[in-house]
């Protein structure tokens, strides 16, 4: 009796000896319970909320106008320096944000300053392309004799991160961002701008 349970013993542990090493040797993957939840290129969550506040700087160029003699005014416009804080809303490859301005004018302009909401998308490692709409207000230097102005303004942008343009190296996958925008105000100026948006 005790040599057939013996026998028996054996018996199974052969047979069943194959099947333990085919699990444990499986290369396949196992799946997890762990759920991190989707991220964006540059590691940040793919929804959720993002700061930022950056430096920028440009100019802004007003169309001349006419009178009713025909002679054109001189032409209102002056640089700028001045820095921007916001907030961006990621929506996984897309984002909606608003942001506030301000900035010193030189020229014609004593200061500027605004808020505009933007959408847009993102693309490549931490680079985001929008469109812009808000609505700003200059304190133009009477003196010079100009009128403040204000009005609504719609613009378009990028923005993209160090290893967007071979930069990895410097300041890792997330940090600052180089941006580049375009905006008018109703359509009577042209207002380039350029700056490092810092988002945290």
């Amino acid at each position: 009796m005790k040599s057939l349970l013996i026998t028996s013993a054996l018996a199974l542990t052969i047979t069943s000896a194959p099947a333990v090493a085919q699990n444990t040797m499986d290369p396949s993957p196992q799946p997890t319970t762990q759920n991190d939840g989707p991220t964006s290129p540059d590691g940040s969550k793919a929804f959720g909320i993002e700061p930022y506040f950056g430096v920028v700087g440009g100019y802004n160029s007003f169309d001349r106008t006419t009178d009713a003699n025909g002679v054109q005014s001189r032409r209102f416009d002056g640089a700028l320096v001045g820095g921007v804080v916001g907030v961006n809303i990621p929506l996984g490859p897309l984002f909606v944000g608003v942001e506030g301005h301000g900035a010193r004018g030189f020229g014609d302009i004593r200061w500027e300053y605004g808020a505009r909401g933007r959408a847009g998308f993102r693309a490549g490692d931490s680079g985001m392309f929008y469109a812009s709409a808000g609505y700003t207000w200059i304190d133009a230097r009477n003196s010079r004799g100009f009128p403040d102005r204000k009005d609504w303004v719609w613009g378009i942008g990028a923005e993209f991160g160090p290893r967007d343009i071979g930069l990895g190296g410097v300041t890792g996958r997330a940090g600052p961002r180089f941006r580049i925008s375009v905006e008018t105000m109703d359509f009577d100026n042209i207002r380039p701008m350029a700056g490092v948006v810092f988002h945290f």
